[in-house]
């Protein structure tokens, strides 16, 4: 028979952080799940870890050659499924034990409703909850959310959710083009199909540590193609308009990004190729090229110009 719950968990070299997360899958209250790890290829001790773990006909290793990419390694994983429900997690991230069982009994109790999230707490590298005040006050509404998630009124915490197989099916996986933010472009493609249940618990604990990767320039421009893409459908005036000012804002953030890290001519194509859609964004847009420009002066002129606002801050006082 098929499991209820398919849980998906890429990993790479996580060791420390790895066992936890698995142990808290061990840990749920509900056990009528299957776990399927892809592993982006890690070194000899995480998969001879992980080749431990197929002891337990629930789990199912997947070893794969590396190619940096969470999204390839997720959809890889995916394709395994055969639960009901698919539930992510991260190989760095933990789970309370009654995580699974809270939102499976809400997402029958409710069928209308494709998809479910949690409230979560954010945690250190060893465990320690950090900054709970923050976590707290992010709500977690019910219903149709895409336009709460564009105004960034809600947070969608990965190893929250679980979906309904049938409606990732219909709707598609993770964005392989994408290196970050694939899980919010497919948050943004569900929230346009089903309403959501929110469960105000936070029953998901998101580790913050030094071993995370990526970079701001991917960031900004993945997030940027994030917004591209969702404005190929046509979704509204309201949520276009929102759309089309994210985007600007995605590219001045990309050129701001570049600019900082010493790449001013990347810095000036970004900004000349989204001119068509930017200039109508002043505020973000001006912002940008001077940020641009700043970084592009010679050394001697940004000196002189540190040393005038300097002056003139000390008139002030």
């Amino acid at each position: 028979m098929s499991p209820s719950v398919s849980i998906i968990m890429p990993t790479f070299n996580r060791l420390e952080f790895l066992e936890p997360a698995i142990a808290s899958v061990f840990a749920q209250t509900f056990e009528d799940w299957e776990l399927i790890i892809a592993d982006d290829g890690s070194s000899e001790p995480t998969r001879a870890y992980l080749r431990a773990l197929q002891d337990d006909p629930r789990v199912h290793v997947i070893l794969l050659p590396h190619t940096g990419m969470p999204s390839v390694v997720s959809n890889v994983a995916l394709r395994e499924a055969r639960g009901e429900y698919v539930a992510f997690l991260d190989s760095d991230d933990v789970w309370l034990p009654k995580k699974l069982e809270t939102q499976i009994a809400s997402l029958r109790r409710h069928p209308e409703r494709g998809w479910s999230y949690t409230k979560f707490a954010l945690i250190d590298s060893s465990g320690s909850r950090t900054d709970p005040a923050r976590t707290r006050n992010w709500p977690t509404p019910t219903g149709w959310i895409l336009e709460k998630l564009l105004e960034e009124e809600t947070v969608i915490a990965q190893p929250s959710v679980i979906v309904s197989r049938r409606l990732l099916t219909e709707h598609g996986a993770f964005d392989e083009e994408l290196v970050m933010c694939y899980d919010d472009e497919l948050w943004f493609r569900l929230a346009a199909h089903s309403e959501i249940d929110g469960v105000d618990e936070p029953l998901t604990l998101v580790r913050r540590h030094a071993h995370h990767s990526g970079s701001d320039i991917i960031a900004w421009r993945d997030r940027r193609r994030v917004f591209e893409k969702a404005l190929r459908v046509r979704r509204g005036r309201r949520v276009d308009a929102m759309l089309r000012k994210l985007r600007a804002q995605m590219s001045a953030g990309l050129a701001k990004s570049q600019a900082a890290s010493g790449k001013r001519w990347d810095a000036f194509a970004t900004l000349c190729s989204s001119a068509p859609h930017s200039w109508r964004y002043p505020r973000c847009w001006l912002g940008a090229w001077a940020s641009t420009m700043r970084a592009c002066a010679p050394q001697q002129v940004r000196t002189l110009v540190r040393h005038y606002r300097a002056r003139r801050q000390l008139a002030r006082s």
